[in-house]
């Protein structure tokens, strides 16, 4: 690429089988390819609606029926979509590995949809949640647009065939190639600072186009999440402040020939489960649109960022829904005239996967008991990297004679911080025993690691028919030695 002179910072001019006693030893079962009939999981949570203030109601929470994809059939075994984990684990190639539903992911995402009527909308999916290649087809034909935070993203989406119109691109650290790439495919870009503008600004000229824009406001609003997933605050390395807003108006304004600001955009964090945090947070920013809007810019998009929590606990939470959510923004996004973009990765793709694994075997130090098993923090480090809870189980039913006590489930890395979960009341299991870890379809695969050199597990989904079907091949070691091929 050429070299290129950079505009100045200053102020511009304008995501029944017996357990075998050797683990590793595959059971034939004349079950496999068998559809299992199971119970259904029907989970009742009551959703707090945020009602618009013109509309009244004599109660302000409803009753849901969720249907979720992984049920007990009726002799206790656990089921994806009606198949047997258990029959599953006999017919993949190794283990540990990720199991999906298709049909789940559907389910989310018609949520959104249906969420969304009458409104014009985006449904961006944050792709960093969950970058498989078949995962991101499958939601682009049914209607997702994506959010991207990498060039390497950008490039994944328009090879899963995403409209790049219907694309928009994150970042605090965005370089200058990522840039052009995106400046040339029509992406919209989000403006996240001073040096982001003047990247953003030198892309345009580079690909001979002009981008369109969004300003990236912090509405300093405190979404009661972890620390490490909260990104709208004063102190985040994402956005401006608003005492800076003046200046890159200015600055947009000096470089029309390069941008067009289309949009505004804010991004609260991840793992929320208090809806009204949006429409505070809306609020705000349709303030910022008003006042920009006062300054001739013509504001079509309001990109708000952050993402719904789960009931990773399993306990019946009160989880806000995509229709909760909706609703408390509905109002005010239709009274500026405005296109609506979310930016769902978590509510789509955590519900939809477990990560199923072996057990190795059973040990205490101590007062300390273990299951170990052979999956480990190098495949799903969320609970090692934010002490995060995902719910576990065994795949199959416990015997009435198993010891039940209070164990630390934990993997074979050579890390104290290797865990999957603490303090977890479970039978003993035997050796060879399948235990799932629920919830792990996003932020899981997506981080995972050759930590120790265990290569990534592979993944597979149910499909609509009950089948199953591999979806990204497993690492392997010779996958490994290839990087050093020629050298």
């Amino acid at each position: 690429m050429a070299a290129y002179q950079f505009p100045s910072h200053s102020t511009p001019s304008s995501k029944s089988l017996k357990h075998p006693s050797n683990p590793f030893v595959r059971l034939l079962s004349k079950n496999h390819g068998i559809l299992i009939k199971s119970s259904p999981r029907t989970i009742n949570l009551r959703a707090k609606l945020f009602k618009n203030p013109t509309k009244t109601s004599n109660s302000d929470t409803q009753i849901q029926n969720f249907q979720h994809c992984f049920t007990k059939s009726e002799d206790g075994y656990l089921c994806c979509e009606g198949r047997k984990v258990q029959d599953v684990m006999e017919t993949v190639e190794r283990s540990p590995f990720y199991l999906y539903s298709k049909s789940q992911i559907t389910r989310n995402f018609e949520a959104y949809r249906e969420a969304l009527e009458g409104l014009n909308s985006i449904i961006g999916y944050a792709i960093k949640a969950n970058n498989n290649l078949q995962i991101l087809e499958h939601l682009r034909k049914l209607g997702c647009g994506a959010v991207l935070v990498s060039g390497n993203e950008l490039r994944l989406a328009l090879h899963a065939g995403f409209n790049p119109t219907r694309c928009i691109f994150n970042g605090n650290g965005k370089t200058l190639e990522d840039l052009v790439l995106a400046a040339q495919e029509g992406v919209f870009v989000n403006i996240d600072s001073e040096f982001d503008l003047d990247n953003i600004v030198a892309a345009a000229r580079i690909a001979g186009k002009k981008v369109n824009a969004l300003l990236r406001i912090n509405p300093d609003v405190d979404p009661q999440v972890h620390p490490y997933v909260a990104t709208g605050n004063k102190n985040s390395k994402f956005g401006i402040r608003n005492e800076k807003l003046q200046w890159f108006l200015d600055a947009v304004k000096a470089y029309s020939n390069e941008l067009k600001l289309v949009g505004v955009h804010c991004h609260l964090g991840s793992t929320i489960t208090k809806v009204d945090i949006f429409k505070d947070a809306a609020v705000i920013m349709l303030n910022y649109i008003d006042q920009i809007r006062a300054q001739g810019f013509e504001i079509d998009y309001f990109n708000m960022g952050g993402g719904l929590g789960i009931d990773y606990y399993h306990t019946g939470d009160i989880i806000p829904t995509p229709g909760d959510l909706i609703d408390t923004v509905r109002e005010l996004v239709l009274s500026r005239n405005l296109n609506l973009i979310i930016e769902p990765g978590r509510s789509l793709i955590a519900n939809t996967c477990c990560l199923v694994n072996r057990v190795i075997g059973v040990k205490s130090n101590g007062t300390k008991n273990f299951i170990v098993i052979d999956g480990s923090m190098s495949e799903l480090i969320r609970p090692s990297l934010y002490g995060a809870y995902q719910h576990i189980e065994f795949v199959s039913p416990s015997q009435p004679d198993d010891e039940i006590c209070t164990f630390d489930i934990v993997g074979p890395v050579c890390e104290s911080t290797d865990f999957l979960g603490k303090d977890r009341k479970l039978p003993t299991p035997p050796v060879g025993t399948g235990l799932v870890v629920h919830d792990a379809g996003a932020y899981c695969m997506s981080m995972a690691s050759t930590y120790n050199l265990k290569m990534r597990p592979p993944e597979y989904w149910v499909e609509e028919d009950g089948s199953i079907s591999k979806i990204r091949h497993g690492e392997t070691f010779e996958d490994h030695l290839r990087f050093f091929e020629g050298l």
